[in-house]
C-alpha cells in the first residue's frame, strides 16, 4: 500500500514538472551595436494555474560567483528592455540600443499562484561592430583597392558609402577624386554602420596652370610680370621648373629660366619675351602647364609708354619748379602795388603846381 502511494505521488510530481516549462526560439543571437534585437520564447504550466509575475535576469559574475540579476536591477540596460510577452504563453523580450557590455546570458522566470519555474538553459547574446577596411588604405592612382565589413555576426549583405554618396563596387582601381573617408552599413539595417576609414590617393600634379601678374611700379605702370604655378596633387608638389620656347626662323628650343613656384620677369628686359610654361613636381609625377605668351612687342609698347611717361613727368616737374618763382613775385608786388595806392589815398593834403 505504502508503495503504491510512493508511485503515485512520484507520477503526480513528475507530470506537474512535465507541464512547466521555457523555449527559446534562438538562444544563440547575434546582433549589431546600436540596433535592436529580440528574444522570442515560450512557456507552459500546468491547466487551472494563473500567472502572477514574469521576470527577465542577466548572468552576473559577482565576487567570484554567478548570480541572475534582475534587469529592473541594472540601470545600464533596464531602460533598453522591454518584455513583449504576456502572462499566457508568450515570453519575449526585446532590447534596443546594442551596446556592447550587453553580450552575456540571459534567462527568464514565470511564477504562477502555485509554483515557481525558471529556466534553466538560456539566451546567450552576442553584440558585436561592424568593422570597415580600406586594403590598402594609402596606394597610387591606378592601383586596385578593396573594402571590406568584417564582423561577428553573419553579415548577409553590407553597404558602401564614401563621403555620404553609395558606392557601387567593393573593388576598383583607385582614381584621384575616390580618395576620402568609407563606411558600410547592414542592407535592411542602415541605422547600423561601421566607423569610417580613409582612403589616401597620391597622384601627381594635375591641372596645372600659370597665373599672369602684373607688379604695378610709383609710375602706375608695370614694371614686373609675376607668374604664379598651381596645381592639384597628392602629395602637394614641391618642385616647380620654369622654360621659356626660344623661337628663331628655323627652329626652337626649350630653355629653363628658372625655379620655385613664382617667377618674376622684368618687362624692361625684352629679351625675355616668348611662351613661357611650368612643370610642377611630386614624389608621384610630374606635368606641364600649357604655355603662356609674353610678347615682345606688348613689352617695347609697355616701356616705351612708360619712359614717355616718364618723361613727361619730369617735364610736368620742370614747368612747375619754374613757373612757380615767377607767381611768387607777381603776388608779392602786387601786394606792394596795393599797399603804395592804400597811403595816396589817405592823404590829408596836396601839393599845388
Amino acid at each position: 500500500m505504502m508503495i503504491t502511494i510512493l508511485l503515485l505521488v512520484i507520477l503526480k510530481a513528475g507530470a506537474l514538472r512535465a507541464g512547466l516549462s521555457v523555449t527559446f526560439e534562438n538562444p544563440n543571437p547575434c546582433a549589431f551595436k546600436g540596433s535592436s534585437v529580440e528574444f522570442r520564447c515560450s512557456y507552459s504550466y500546468d491547466d487551472g494555474q494563473t500567472v502572477i509575475e514574469t521576470t527577465w535576469y542577466k548572468g552576473e559574475l559577482k565576487d567570484g560567483t554567478w548570480v541572475r540579476v534582475k534587469l529592473s536591477d541594472l540601470p545600464l540596460i533596464k531602460n533598453r528592455s522591454e518584455y513583449v510577452g504576456d502572462k499566457q504563453h508568450d515570453c519575449s523580450l526585446a532590447l534596443h540600443d546594442l551596446q556592447l557590455n550587453d553580450t552575456g546570458y540571459y534567462y527568464f522566470r514565470f511564477d504562477t499562484d502555485k509554483y515557481g519555474r525558471r529556466s534553466r538553459k538560456s539566451v546567450y547574446l552576442s553584440v558585436t561592430e561592424l568593422r570597415a577596411r580600406v586594403h590598402p588604405d594609402t596606394v597610387r592612382a591606378g592601383d586596385d583597392v578593396t573594402l571590406e565589413c568584417n564582423t561577428s555576426c553573419k553579415l548577409h549583405s553590407a553597404l558602401w558609402y564614401k563621403d555620404g554618396r553609395p558606392v557601387t563596387k567593393p573593388k576598383f582601381q583607385a582614381q584621384a577624386e575616390d580618395a576620402g573617408k568609407y563606411l558600410c552599413v547592414v542592407e535592411g539595417q542602415e541605422s547600423v554602420r561601421s566607423d569610417p576609414v580613409a582612403l589616401d590617393v597620391h597622384y601627381p600634379p594635375m591641372d596645372v596652370s600659370v597665373e599672369v601678374r602684373y607688379i604695378v611700379n610709383q609710375t602706375d605702370f608695370p614694371s614686373i610680370v609675376n607668374l604664379t604655378c598651381s596645381s592639384s596633387a597628392n602629395p602637394a608638389a614641391v618642385n616647380y621648373t620654369w622654360f621659356r620656347r626660344k623661337t628663331k626662323s628655323s627652329s626652337s628650343s626649350l630653355l629653363q629660366v628658372g625655379s620655385g613656384q613664382v617667377l618674376s620677369v622684368p618687362i624692361v628686359e625684352l629679351s625675355h619675351g616668348g611662351p613661357y610654361n611650368c612643370q610642377a613636381r611630386n614624389t608621384v609625377g610630374e606635368n606641364n602647364s600649357t604655355e603662356v605668351l609674353l610678347r615682345e612687342d606688348d613689352d617695347s609698347t609697355l616701356t616705351s609708354l612708360n619712359y614717355i611717361l616718364i618723361l613727361v613727368g619730369i617735364g610736368v616737374k620742370a614747368v612747375i619748379l619754374l613757373v612757380l618763382p615767377l607767381v611768387i613775385v607777381w603776388a608779392w608786388r602786387r601786394g606792394s602795388s596795393s599797399d603804395v595806392e592804400k597811403e595816396e589815398n589817405n592823404c590829408d593834403f596836396s601839393t599845388d603846381v
